[in-house]
């Protein structure tokens, strides 16, 4: 039922928040590891784990707890570029770096695509495994929002490939800055258009968000490419 929905919907913010710290945690120390790992340099790296165990263990036992949450592909897609790009960055490899990040920027856009066509065209149907047919207001609404928001997976896409691509490069905070305008920028615009044009400016905030979050990494990207002599206009070919 609705009220189902809406409790599952509520509780999917906490779950995201509480995974994404162990995850980050976990994620964070692996693209330390493959930093050593590249550089040869295994006394470190053996450190490095044994501290990443000690500091992960006063948050296992509180994400057991937790129900098991799937996670999109692209994030994948982004975890795995990420420990492409630390291994090579601590090997010093910048012709690899550039030739994975523009088949992984290609990569994660034509998945996002095709995945934004599967959900716009099926909709209707993906709504049905948790609504009764029924309830066609809720079905409804879930379906302005699927493809509205599901048409730009392409932006989440990116999003993750920049987060990787920022931890693998000991450049982290970066990642911290653009989910803070990702997600910033999503609850001031989604403030400012649901005044105007209601529940449906909330939705439309959402992949305006990813976007410019998009654009600011890809700017500061140009800068750091610029440092690895890297062009970042291969990127977006």
């Amino acid at each position: 039922g609705r009220d189902a929905l809406a409790a599952v919907g509520s509780a999917y913010t906490l779950m995201t928040f509480l995974t994404s710290i162990f995850l980050g945690l976990s994620l964070g120390s692996g693209a330390l590891f493959s930093i050593y790992k590249g550089r040869g340099d295994e006394k470190t790296l053996k450190s490095s784990v044994f501290h990443a165990f000690v500091l992960i263990l006063a948050a296992f036992a509180a994400a057991v707890k937790i129900d098991t949450f799937a996670y999109l592909p692209v994030q994948d897609f982004g975890n795995a570029f990420s420990t492409f790009v630390a291994q090579n960055y601590g090997a010093g490899n910048k012709d690899r770096i550039r030739l994975g990040t523009k088949q992984a920027f290609k990569m994660s856009i034509l998945f996002s695509l095709v995945i934004s066509a599967l959900v716009f065209i099926f909709a209707a149907p993906l709504m049905g495994i948790f609504v009764d047919y029924s309830a066609q207001d809720v079905i409804a609404a879930g379906v302005r929002y699927l493809r509205i928001e599901g048409s730009f997976y392409c932006g989440i896409g990116c999003l993750f490939l920049l987060y990787g691509y920022y931890r693998a490069v000991n450049h982290a905070e970066m990642s911290v800055v653009l989910t803070v305008i990702s997600l910033g920028l999503r609850v001031a615009l989604a403030y400012l258009f649901s005044g105007f044009i209601g529940v449906t400016g909330i939705w439309i905030s959402i992949p305006i968000g990813w976007v410019l979050a998009d654009i600011v990494g890809i700017l500061y990207m140009s800068v750091e490419q610029k440092r690895l002599d890297t062009p970042v206009i291969l990127i977006l070919i």
